[in-house]
């Protein structure tokens, strides 16, 4: 991930270099030759997708794409805030590695889990958490299109929400490879860490709207953008709310900025007649200059 645009371009490289005196390892190294386990680790997997996020948005503009609006999914909500300059990328990275490191240490502290639920609708995911409820901690964690939530927490209360799922209505109910149970109470240690970080990072009001994954609404307030961040760990992504508050602004071309193209399919799903340009790698950057 990244290589082909490392290659290619000056900008991609200093970001590689930037990083890893900010990571105190080398993450390059590890985006483009692995190994797989060392980048599936929470502590790399989140400072390597902000960073080629942040690479493929900052190019974008230096070809006139700039955002009218934007929101990021989780970790997104960062590379999505330094793209609209609410903080520069090296304080950014610092975040996301106080970020990353505090999730993965809450993860062993207290461990969790989490699990896809599709084919009911929000409220019935409530319900359902609710009744499994019974055998620990189990939220709804990501509201990521109509009928696809995803539920976090304890293992047991997390399988016993899974167990339930089939008489409930919901078409699939599967466990996910994850390494704690993130926007969930159980990250509560971890919340703690990143507001102690991000008081120490100066921030600045977004040049255009960030809609937060929290509120589904734009951030504003400095100080409450602060208090928003740390508060992410804990709340659901509302991510359907999201999309929906970008397209209420108007938002009519959309691009999907780093590696995938998930949320361009929850977008279709979400939003009537829209769709997504997705743009991570070097050729999709040579198709877009071809249009």
């Amino acid at each position: 991930m990244g290589k082909d645009l490392a290659d290619r371009f000056e900008l991609a490289r200093n970001r590689y270099m930037e990083a890893a005196e900010i990571l105190g390892f080398n993450l390059a190294r590890i985006c483009f030759e692995g190994p797989e386990d060392d980048l599936r680790q929470t502590r790399v997997t989140q400072p390597a997708l902000y960073v080629h996020s942040c690479i493929v948005a900052e190019l974008l503009a230096e070809w006139g794409v700039v955002p009218s609006a934007a929101a990021g999914h989780s970790l997104g909500e960062y590379s999505a805030l330094a793209a609209a300059g609410a903080f520069t990328f090296g304080d950014g990275l610092k975040l996301v590695k106080a970020r990353a490191e505090a999730m993965q240490e809450a993860g062993e502290m207290n461990p969790g889990t989490m699990a896809a639920i599709v084919g009911l609708s929000d409220e019935q995911t409530r319900e359902l958490c609710q009744e499994a409820g019974s055998e620990g901690i189990v939220v709804p964690a990501n509201f990521n299109s109509p009928g696809q939530v995803v539920i976090s927490g304890s293992v047991v209360a997390v399988r016993k929400a899974i167990s339930l799922a089939a008489s409930k209505g919901a078409k699939l109910a599967k466990e996910l490879n994850v390494s704690g149970a993130f926007h969930s109470p159980l990250m509560q240690p971890a919340a703690d860490s990143l507001r102690l970080a991000l008081a120490g990072v100066p921030l600045s009001a977004p040049r255009f709207p960030v809609v937060s994954n929290v509120t589904a609404e734009p951030h504003t307030d400095v100080e409450r953008m602060r208090e928003l961040l740390s508060r992410q760990l804990l709340s659901p992504v509302r991510w359907t709310e999201c999309l929906l508050a970008l397209s209420s602004m108007g938002c009519e071309q959309w691009y999907e900025v780093g590696s995938g193209n998930v949320l361009s399919g929850l977008l279709k799903r979400t939003v009537k007649g829209a769709s997504a340009k997705t743009i991570g790698k070097l050729e999709d950057f040579d198709k877009l200059l071809n249009e």
